[in-house]
This record gives structure tokens, C-alpha cells and sequence, in this order.
């Protein structure tokens, strides 16, 4: 659910279509399992799997960055932090120990719409994970010390990123000039400024706000016998409060008519890094299966015919790709690379010419069926262990999606035609004249070039907001 996303490049890349490839993907079935929905409105959902002595959890607290105050963002990403830093009984140090102890793990994190929380531990161990999760859901102690050291740190994250990670902010200035003051436009993780005006106080009230029985989603998978774990768990949240406050109603942003550009100045620069988006569509869309196919092709995989274009045939960059956040109300569809200074015109004007080659009726039927081969066989690799069980039923519930969503995924690939890939090319992918461009690069040598794209917008690196002001 968060917005920095990378493809991972494996052999299977340049596979040809084969029947067992097929036959995997639409093997593909969601095990039984039983949900539970208590008084509180805590949502519980449980899958015996007992091929390994493991059970994992994923734990999904609805609201996230969409609940954070305006002038504070990051709130949600500083209180999930604090999550795992002493809860109950332990303080930050003792509740490592205890995790780590008996070889368990619990992570937290937080995205655009949602605070998760994760991890795993020895099925011999479940009733001391059920006793530190309910502590870190129920009873954080969101200590102010702890709570300054993450908050500074956090700042000094996205100072070392200004420096030395730029690919890494393109998609959180992005996401600001694309979706401006829309809720799906605020950067999770905030800015050094938003970050600098939240105090402890406002952990304490975000918590008291926005996390309770009614906005959370447990699911569990692993070596357990369900209905001892149900009582666990039962009996460990029935008497949670609901949360305090409903949750934010958010709408769908419009699509972006006129492209516009964005340039953030990095007077050091000898590498530009660019990135261009569009309003794209919900995760409950049913166009999924046609739009993997088409991104797996135009952006997704290493032989991708952006990667294509900028890295194998004109040497312009060492990678180019193009994704999908898909979230509750729509999401972005956007793509991204990185060249040169001298070369980043160049550069850009590739990647748009090869969207409108996308456009243009470029696919073929060999293309076809080498994307839904590649897609196919890598479908099941995220469907094996509990830990990755635990966290797709939390992604069901979470965007109110059933185990058809999962089970008639590979023949639905299987299925795709070339009509049904242009129709999805045409329907979502924007046009290269659809688009908020996003570029930091030295201003002083590529500002001029970039004005041809549309009415521009500057903005310092060194500035402490990703949102330019109006």
C-alpha cells in the first residue's frame, strides 16, 4: 500500500507462454479460513496452514496519512514507528528483547490509507504474540523520547535523501502536484517541515482518534488450531474501544486534461530524475487483469518497452519503469527514470514518444502472450508462505474484495485479448499530453527545455514542503 514501489527482475522474464505456467497461476486458491467479526467491530480472519511450525499476522488499522492533520502529515508514519517501541509492561528496549527472544518479529509501518502491523513467530509461541500485539495495538506507551528520536531522525531521512536518493522523492512530489490538496496527495512519511510541527501531543491524540476496535483488520495464518487462537484473540480484544473519530470521507480525483510540469531545483545536479503520472484507478477495479498485462509490457519487467527504449537501445538510463497505486477510491498510474543532465530532454521526449507508441496500437499478439507468461508465473510466487496469506486477506477485507479476487486472477490473464488490451491502453493509460511531469535536475540547464511540456512550476530542492505553494 505505500507509494515508493520497485520491480524485482528475475529470469522469468523473457519466458515463453507454456501450459504449466497456465495451469499454475489458475491452481491458484485461497485456503479456507474462518472470519470472525466481534461486538467492537474488530474484524479477525483465520487460516490454518500447518506445513511449517510458523504463524504470521498482518494487522491493518484503517486511516493512515488520510487522518493526518494538514499542517502535521507524517503523524500516522512517526505513531506507527512508535508502535514497536515498548508497549504494556515493556519499554522500547525489554519489548525488542522479548520479540527477539524467541526468534518472533513484529514490524510496523504506514502508507497513504492504512497503519499495518506485521510479523511472525513460533506456533509454540502464540499466546506471547497475541499478548505483545494486543499491548501494541491496545496499550502503546508512545513514549516522548522515543517519539523525539524517531521524529528527528525522520527528518534527517529525507535530508540524506535530498542528497543522495532522489529517485526516491520524484514519487512523492509526484503524488503532491498530481493530486494537490486531495488526501492521496499528502506524502506519508510528511516533510521536514510538517514533521518539525508535530509534538507528542499529537501522537497521542492521532492514537486516540484513529486507531480502535472498529478500524482494525487482524489476519492470521499458520500452524494453529483456529478455534484456540479464536478464543486468544477473542478474549484479548473484545473490550478494545472503537476508535474515536469516523474516518475521513474521501473522493476520486479527477484526471489530469492538460499536461503541466513540475521542476524541483537541485542547483549540484548532474543527473536528472524524472517522473510523469496520471490519476489512475481503485484496486477493486475490474479491468485489473487487461491493465497488468499492458504495464507488464509498456513499464513492468526488465525487457519492457520503456526500459526497452531508454536503457537497451539509446543508453539514456540505467532503468525505466512504469506502475500502478492502485488504492480505495482510484490511485496513480506513473513511470519513472533517471539520465543525465545534457541528456534529460532527450530523455523525456523518448519516454513520452514511447507512451504514444503504447497508444498507437503497438502490441502484438507474440507481446501478448509473452506479458501473460510473465505474469502468470510470477502470480504464485506471492501466494506460498503464511506471512504472504496473512497479509492478502488483510488486503481483501481491507478493500472489501472476496477470495474470487485471488482464485479467477490467472484465468482472467489467460483470458486477456489483444481487444481487451487496447481498450484497457485506451481507457486508462493517459496520452503523453495527460500528464504532470515531475523533474529534479539542475534548473539552470534543463528549465528552458522543459517549458515545452506545459506551463512549469519551480520549486528548491532545499525547500521543507513536497507541495509547491500555490
Amino acid at each position: 500500500m505505500n507509494r515508493l514501489r520497485r520491480f524485482v527482475v528475475i529470469a522469468a522474464t523473457v519466458c515463453s507462454l507454456t501450459a504449466p505456467a497456465v495451469f499454475a497461476a489458475s491452481a491458484v486458491k485461497t485456503p479456507n479460513f474462518e472470519k470472525v467479526k466481534l461486538d467492537n467491530g474488530a474484524t479477525l480472519l483465520l487460516m490454518e496452514r500447518h506445513d511449517v511450525p510458523l504463524i504470521s499476522f498482518s494487522v491493518v488499522i484503517r486511516g493512515g496519512a488520510l487522518s493526518d492533520p494538514t499542517d502535521r502529515l507524517g503523524t500516522a508514519s512517526l505513531l506507527a514507528s512508535l508502535l514497536e517501541k515498548g508497549a504494556g509492561n515493556r519499554d522500547a528496549n525489554t519489548f525488542a528483547e522479548t520479540v527477539a527472544s524467541v526468534g518472533g518479529s513484529i514490524e510496523t509501518g504506514a502508507s497513504t490509507e492504512s497503519i499495518s502491523v506485521g510479523g511472525s513467530f513460533l506456533a509454540r509461541d502464540q499466546k506471547l504474540m497475541v499478548e505483545l500485539l494486543a499491548d501494541v495495538l491496545q496499550r502503546p506507551r508512545l513514549e516522548q523520547a522515543q517519539f523525539e528520536t524517531l521524529r528527528d531522525r525522520s527528518i534527517e531521512f529525507i535530508r540524506a535523501a535530498k542528497d543522495s536518493d532522489r529517485s526516491a522523492l520524484t514519487p512523492i512530489y509526484g503524488a503532491a502536484s498530481l493530486f494537490g490538496a486531495h488526501p492521496y496527495g499528502r506524502s506519508v512519511g510528511g516533510s521536514e517541515a510538517s514533521l518539525a510541527a508535530i509534538k507528542h501531543a499529537d501522537i497521542k491524540q492521532y492514537y486516540e482518534d484513529n486507531v480502535g476496535a472498529d478500524r482494525v483488520i487482524i489476519a492470521v495464518a499458520g500452524d494453529f488450531k483456529t478455534a484456540q487462537l479464536k478464543s486468544l484473540l477473542s478474549r484479548a480484544f473484545a473490550n478494545w474501544r472503537k476508535a474515536g473519530k469516523p474516518l475521513p470521507v474521501v473522493g476520486k480525483q479527477a484526471e489530469v486534461t492538460a499536461r503541466r510540469v513540475l521542476l524541483i531545483d537541485a542547483p549540484d545536479a548532474v543527473q536528472s530524475y524524472f517522473w510523469c503520472g496520471d490519476v489512475g484507478v481503485a484496486r477493486s477495479d475490474p479491468r485489473r487483469a487487461s491493465l497488468d498485462i499492458v504495464n507488464t509490457l509498456f513499464g513492468g519487467r526488465f525487457t519492457s518497452m520503456l526500459n526497452t527504449e531508454l536503457r537497451i537501445r539509446s543508453g539514456l538510463s540505467y532503468g525505466a519503469n512504469s506502475s500502478f497505486d492502485r488504492m480505495t477510491q482510484g490511485g496513480s498510474w506513473e513511470l519513472g527514470s533517471f539520465t543525465r543532465t545534457e541528456k534529460t530532454i532527450e530523455a523525456i521526449d523518448l519516454a513520452l514518444a514511447t507512451l504514444d507508441k503504447l497508444h498507437s496500437g503497438s502490441i502484438d499478439a507474440a507481446q501478448l502472450e509473452s506479458a501473460k507468461s510473465y505474469v502468470l508465473g510470477q502470480y504464485p510466487l506471492a501466494l506460498e508462505t503464511a506471512s504472504q496469506w496473512a497479509y492478502q486477506l488483510a488486503t481483501l477485507e481491507f478493500y472489501g474484495l472476496d477470495r474470487s479476487y485471488i482464485d479467477d486472477y490467472g484465468n482472467k490473464l489467460a483470458a486477456v485479448s489483444l481487444e481487451d488490451a487496447k481498450r484497457a491502453i485506451d481507457e486508462v493509460i493517459p496520452t503523453s499530453q495527460q500528464l504532470v511531469l515531475v523533474v529534479i535536475g539542475k534548473a539552470e540547464a534543463i528549465r528552458d527545455g522543459l517549458r515545452k511540456y506545459g506551463p512549469l512550476t519551480e520549486v528548491k530542492l532545499s525547500d521543507p514542503e513536497f507541495q509547491a505553494k500555490p
